[in-house]
């Protein structure tokens, strides 16, 4: 006989575990990462359905709206990836059938007698599909075993613990002044990128993990019912000489190993994201805590204008103020791409397939290999259509719906914090996918799932000691 919630338990520590070890994997940017990823996902959430017959329909009553946007977007991306007569895609997409003649098989013959996709690369579109699906499993594993506070709390300290842990090894690599680094043996240089290759996707994840670790000091402050100076300085005192200030030094190694980045928006969408969502809490907690005001008082004096100025903060502005747009040839790679958004937006060229349908409009003056737009909102509404790209920013409006109604709302501060390092994270990735492709590292976007997964369940998630399904 099994015991369901012994097994349950297990299935939350190996999601936890595999939360800690994507980003290990070069951020799982590479076949072999995410499709571990995948395989552990599938296995979580095929032995959850296993285990609970019942947990479709739960969820399902539940969670409706969202499982009817999750399966919109997955049935939309099977649109250009399903074989289709050669005579309907030929109506449909004649560019697809010319792009095949031109630049793949050339025999005529051969291209009418089969049936054919819609997308551009269907190889591309399979794996962009699996990986869609992965994130769609994760999504509601986290709202079927994140269902209780304890849970919620070892989210959002294992989320922490993953960006500490990041943070400490991108910067002791740069400190230490090795050539190469301990994983996969990568060129270190003066800038920090952990165990990514790109800087910004590094400093991408950095950001989530603040905000998650901001989350959950808010979530650990505690309420000012008391009116007596004594008794909050006393509170105050207890916080700090607690082992939750582990968590505010590990807040500062983050903040250090993000300057050390040098990602100009990395810094810029974390500072940003913090302020608004940080001034969002000042509005909207009632009752309005000292303690939460000092908390940020204090970031913004220890982190930003002491701490972050001895590890490079100044080279970031310099980064920042020497920018010329002019010059940057990313924003030639939006111009050239938006006559693509324009001719196959509606449908989408299918998931993945940016690097295959731009050098159709790549400028001569552009001699760089890009493989993705600099700017999701862009990629996203090629690949998936305006009409996959809207169904994906409705799912992130609804969650930051449900978090924001639980900041204004929810008198628990665990549920407040969680609302509140989805919303910092979900401003902070908005803003950093402005420019670039933030969300093409598969480490990045999980953690991104879980967080928006959070921010829809915090409004309605039981404080109680236990509330499983």
């Amino acid at each position: 006989m099994v015991n369901v919630l012994k097994t349950e338990k297990f299935l939350f520590g190996f999601l936890l575990f595999t939360l800690f070890w994507l980003p290990l994997s070069l951020g799982a940017n590479r076949p072999w990462a995410w499709a571990l990823m995948q395989m552990s996902l599938f296995s979580i959430g095929g032995t959850l359905v296993l285990l609970n017959t019942s947990l479709l329909h739960q969820l399902y009553t539940e969670y409706r709206t969202f499982i009817i946007l999750w399966v919109i977007f997955l049935a939309w991306q099977l649109i250009n990836i399903v074989p289709l007569p050669f005579a309907l895609v030929e109506a449909i997409r004649p560019e697809r059938v010319s792009y095949l003649l031109s630049e793949q098989w050339g025999n005529q013959e051969n291209v009418t007698s089969k049936w054919l996709s819609l997308s551009f690369d269907v190889g591309q579109s399979d794996v962009t599909f699996f990986k869609s699906l992965a994130y769609c499993f994760l999504f509601f594993i986290a709202l079927t075993l994140i269902n209780s506070a304890k849970r919620l709390r070892y989210t959002l300290i294992v989320i922490s613990a993953a960006g500490i842990f990041q943070a400490i090894y991108g910067a002791l690599e740069v400190l230490s002044g090795i050539k190469y680094s301990l994983v996969f043996k990568q060129p270190v240089s003066h800038i920090a990128t952990g165990s990514y290759i790109y800087k910004n996707h590094y400093a991408n994840f950095l950001m989530l993990c603040l905000s998650a670790a901001i989350g959950y000091l808010i979530a650990s402050l505690h309420q000012d019912n008391t009116t007596t100076k004594r008794e909050r300085l006393r509170r105050l005192v207890k916080f700090w000489l607690s082992n939750k200030v582990l968590f505010r030094i590990g807040i500062i190694i983050m903040v250090i190993a993000l300057v050390m980045s040098r990602s100009r928006m990395g810094n810029s969408a974390f500072f940003i994201a913090m302020t608004i969502t940080a001034t969002l809490g000042l509005i909207y907690f009632k009752p309005r805590q000292k303690s939460y005001i000092t908390l940020f008082i204090s970031m913004l004096i220890i982190d930003i204008l002491l701490v972050s100025s001895l590890f490079g903060l100044k080279q970031v502005q310099q980064r920042l103020e020497q920018t010329n747009f002019a010059q940057e040839s990313r924003d030639e790679v939006i111009t050239d791409a938006l006559p693509l958004l324009g001719e196959y937006g509606l449908i989408g060229t299918g998931g993945g397939t940016f690097y295959t349908v731009y050098p159709q409009f790549q400028s001569e003056s552009i001699q760089h290999f890009y493989d993705h737009a600099h700017n999701e909102y862009l990629q996203f509404s090629i690949e998936f259509g305006v009409v996959g790209a809207f169904v994906l920013a409705l799912l992130v409006l609804l969650c930051t719906k449900n978090a924001l109604s639980a900041v204004r709302n929810r008198r628990h501060p665990l549920p407040r914090g969680t609302a509140f390092a989805s919303i910092m994270a979900t401003i902070g990735m908005a803003l950093h996918s402005s420019v670039d492709f933030p969300l093409q590292a598969p480490a990045n976007t999980a953690i991104f799932i879980v967080l928006l997964a959070l921010g829809a369940l915090s409004r309605d998630i039981s404080m109680g000691r236990q509330s499983h399904r």
